[in-house]
């Protein structure tokens, strides 16, 4: 499917403008396209009983960011976050009060992955032939040239980082950056002035003045990976960033106005996390606007060959041999797409696949450990031998859990940074 074929496919997606607070007719309303009125006449699109409306009070429009409000001179005014305001463009998932009313600005996510079936098992940049990604495909290709906020869920390695280069790269802003900042690989007390910048002095360190992520971002989309790492103090500062579209660096004085569209992604239970206080509510409802779950490679086999030959492909050799992608669909693949590259590129350097790769291939589900243990060898050996990979694997998950940052790995892993700097040296890593 061309660009031109996928673009003509996609709806814009809509808004449902919902009345809470005062009697409404409709009480909610689809606005797909256009503008519509709210007021107390009954020529508005959204008729509100309510003393304090004004007989035509504001006008909504769809656009990409969201909805533009526009106050229509009403007597009482149009209100969001509390301050009065005359002409606004709001995201999707905002709500603004009129008089007693309050008006929620929803995405209209009717349909929304249940649309046409997206053909190709590529899209832009991601393989997936298996009904699952083609779903999300369809939904991506529905979201095209929309700015809504996407929390992007999934196992990790599942590719969330791909799925929020490809709503970047369909939307309206995508020759603007992309700036991607893990939240689970930085220093909690260094997490607001990574987000948000600080002024010279703000603290211990702060020799300059330094902008932030959401500055940097600009005009474009922020990427916040593992959100679900994200301190409870910083939380409310995110929230207000995202409501209000302003952003206060450390020690700033005043707030700076950005424009940045945000797309989230947490291996995490949010639900779980907002029913146990570890993460805000409001601040979920805000960033989940649209949500949509990157499937597991288990669930996604008939995926493997395409995306194990062009790891291959990437590794400077030709498809793979039909036994060893025989091997490969056999496993579990607990660390989904990136443990698959990481086997495929060990493969392409050894001429075989590594022991992990291999530990389901005996249908007599013999494990790994089962594999290690030879009853012929001294048992201080294979001891050794064991430990070391278990060693290496987690300083392989460690250093792509925290994108490479030392400091970050050492407090998850409580070892002393300089002793985690010689393992990474001896395990060959000390570059990761």
């Amino acid at each position: 499917m061309s660009l031109a074929t996928r673009t003509s496919l996609a709806k814009p997606l809509g808004a449902v403008v919902r009345v809470i607070g005062a009697r409404a007719t409709p009480k909610s309303f689809r606005l797909r396209q256009g503008t519509c009125l709210v007021g107390a006449s009954k020529d508005c699109d959204v008729v509100i009983e309510d003393t304090g409306i004004s007989r035509q009070h504001v006008e909504l429009g769809l656009v990409a960011e969201g909805i533009t409000v526009r106050d229509l001179k009403s007597r009482n005014g149009t209100f969001y976050l509390g301050q009065r305001v005359e002409a606004i463009t709001l995201a999707l998932g905002s709500r603004i009060q009129l008089g007693a009313a309050e008006v929620l600005l929803e995405p209209d996510l009717d349909g929304l992955g249940a649309g046409e079936v997206y053909t190709e098992a590529t899209y832009r940049g991601m393989i997936g032939g298996s009904v699952g990604m083609r779903s999300l495909f369809g939904t991506l290709a529905r979201l095209e040239g929309s700015l809504v906020t996407v929390l992007v869920t999934g196992e990790s390695g599942v590719g969330k980082e791909l799925v929020a280069r490809a709503l970047h790269e369909g939307s309206s802003v995508a020759s603007a950056p992309l700036v991607t900042v893990n939240c689970g690989a930085i220093a909690p007390e260094l997490v607001a002035s990574e987000l948000f910048g600080h002024r010279r002095g703000a603290f211990t360190g702060a020799s300059d003045n330094r902008k932030g992520a959401f500055e940097s971002a600009n005009g474009g989309t922020l990427f916040l990976d593992e959100i679900g790492e994200l301190p409870l103090d910083v939380q409310p500062m995110l929230l207000r960033a995202l409501e209000s579209g302003e952003v206060r660096p450390v020690g700033a004085d005043r707030a700076t106005r950005v424009k940045t569209r945000v797309i989230a992604a947490t291996h995490r239970d949010l639900r779980r996390e907002v029913s146990t206080q570890g993460f805000r509510e409001d601040l979920y409802y805000r960033i989940a606007v649209v949500e949509l779950a990157v499937p597991p490679l288990r669930e996604r086999l008939d995926d493997i060959k395409e995306l194990a030959d062009g790891f291959a492909r990437a590794a400077g050799l030709d498809s793979l041999p039909v036994d060893v992608i025989a091997r490969l669909r056999a496993r579990r693949w607990p660390g989904n797409v990136r443990e698959l590259r990481n086997v495929v590129q060990a493969y392409a350097a050894l001429g075989r696949l590594p022991v992990e790769a291999t530990s389901a291939e005996a249908l007599g589900g013999a494990t790994t450990l089962d594999r290690l243990i030879d009853v012929t060898r001294p048992y201080a050996d294979q001891k050794d031998a064991l430990l070391d990979q278990f060693t290496r694997e987690y300083l392989v998950r460690l250093m792509e859990h925290t994108g490479g940052n030392q400091s970050a790995a050492a407090r998850l892993s409580r070892l002393d940074r300089s002793w985690l700097w010689r393992l990474l040296v001896k395990h060959g890593l000390a570059n990761t």
